[in-house]
C-alpha cells in the first residue's frame, strides 16, 4: 500500500479495480480546507485518460507492471500471435488489445506491458516509428494543387492507408509514426 505522498509520473496503481498509470499529478494545499491531489490517470486496459482527485494521505494500491519484448509472428482470424524474444514462449492476443495493428508486419518487434501478479497482458505497443514499403500510390500531377504541403493517400505493404507528401512514389520505403499514423521520412 502507498499513499498520495508516493505519487510520481509513471506510477502504476489500481483505481476502481482497473490497472492505471499516473500521467500527471499536482498536490494542492488551499488556504482553507484539507489538502488534495489532482491526477490524470491512464487506464491501461483501454487507454482512456481519467481525471480524479484524491484527498491528501489517501491509501492507494500499487500494482507491479513489467515490460517485455515480443516479436509479431502472424495474424489469424482470432487475433495476433507473438513470441517472447528471450524465452521463445508464444502468446495469442485478441485484435482489440493491439493499437494500430494494421501498421504491424511479420517479424516486427513490439513491447508488451504485463500485470505481473495476474500474468495478464495489458497493452501491446509498437515502436514509435516503423519502416514500411509503399505498395500503391497515385502518381502526382505537377500543378494540380496551390498549396506546398499537399498530401495524397497511399497503401502500405501491411494494407494500411496513410497520407503522405505528393513526391512519394510506389516502391519507396518510408517511416511511419505509429502514435498518430503520420508520415515521417523516406528511408
Amino acid at each position: 500500500m502507498a499513499t498520495t505522498a508516493d505519487f510520481k509520473n509513471g506510477l502504476y496503481l489500481k483505481f476502481n479495480d482497473k490497472p492505471c498509470m499516473i500521467v500527471w499529478f499536482q498536490h494542492v494545499k488551499p488556504g482553507k480546507g484539507p489538502a488534495f491531489v489532482k491526477t490524470k490517470l491512464r487506464n491501461l486496459e483501454n487507454g482512456r485518460i481519467l481525471e480524479n482527485t484524491f484527498t491528501a494521505g489517501a491509501k492507494i494500491e500499487t500494482i507491479n507492471v513489467e515490460r517485455r519484448p515480443y516479436q509479431f509472428l502472424y495474424a489469424d482470424e482470432d487475433g495476433f500471435n507473438f513470441m517472447h524474444e528471450e524465452t521463445y514462449e508464444q502468446i495469442h492476443l485478441p485484435k482489440d488489445v493491439v493499437d494500430n495493428s494494421d501498421l504491424m508486419k511479420e517479424g516486427q518487434h513490439v513491447e508488451m506491458m504485463f500485470h505481473v501478479e495476474e500474468e495478464k497482458c495489458l497493452t501491446c505497443e509498437l515502436p514509435t516509428y516503423v519502416e514500411l514499403e509503399v505498395t500503391y500510390a497515385e502518381p502526382a500531377v505537377k500543378g494540380n494543387t496551390a498549396s506546398t504541403s499537399a498530401l495524397k493517400e497511399v497503401t502500405l505493404e501491411t494494407g494500411a492507408k496513410i497520407m503522405v507528401p505528393l513526391f512519394i512514389q510506389q516502391g519507396e520505403k518510408i517511416s511511419v509514426n505509429t502514435t498518430d499514423r503520420s508520415y515521417g521520412q523516406r528511408v
